[in-house]
């Protein structure tokens, strides 16, 4: 088994076979790793993608004195920038709901209604089981609490959230992540 300092020095050459073993040797504690910090499995995956791309195509020039500190420092500073962008993202999301807040009363109503929208709409909603289907309607189209909701059907309010939650993300995969926002908001900002 070689060790790092050899494998850095194979990489160095263009070594695949060096690559490929640190790749084995690190990629599941980097993972591990950056997991922890983010919790979403697709992006923890993606770095650990991006930090040996990043090393493969460096290759030839790093001068590392420590792999394993190399490989963490670069999952760190990619989970700080991981966290920017979704700052980023949050905050541009919090200016478009201030923007549409700033037009008149039924603005997310309103946007939702345009165009063919609303029959795009409707067809995922038929999509979901029969329970989901009320619960959702009497959400979003009755402004029901979900209190009222648990009372009028005599269920808890736990099974309430969940069929929400389970109407959302269906309607997230059906209709795309931005209609889906929408649609939380102008259920939850009622």
């Amino acid at each position: 088994m070689l060790d790092d300092a050899s494998l850095i020095l194979q990489l160095n050459t263009g070594d695949k076979e060096a690559f490929e073993t640190i790749y084995d040797r690190y990629s599941v504690d980097l993972y591990k790793f950056i997991f922890s910090r983010i919790r979403i499995k697709e992006i923890s995956e993606e770095i650990v993608q991006e930090i040996f791309v990043s090393l493969w195509a460096k290759r030839e020039s790093l001068k590392i004195a420590s792999l394993s500190a190399y490989l963490f420092s670069a999952s760190k500073y990619q989970i700080l920038t991981y966290i920017r962008s979704d700052k980023v993202r949050k905050r541009y999301a919090a200016e478009f709901v201030l923007y549409l807040s700033g037009r008149h009363d039924n603005s997310i109503e309103e946007f939702i209604n345009t165009s063919d929208l609303n029959s795009l709409i409707e067809k995922a909603i038929t999509e979901l089981p029969e329970k989901c289907q009320q619960v959702f309607r009497m959400s979003r189209f009755e402004h029901l609490t979900i209190k009222e909701i648990a009372e009028r059907l005599n269920i808890s309010t736990r099974t309430v959230e969940n069929y929400i939650t389970q109407s959302l993300r269906h309607l997230r995969l059906s209709l795309g992540e931005f209609l889906a926002f929408l649609l939380w908001l102008s259920i939850y900002n009622k």
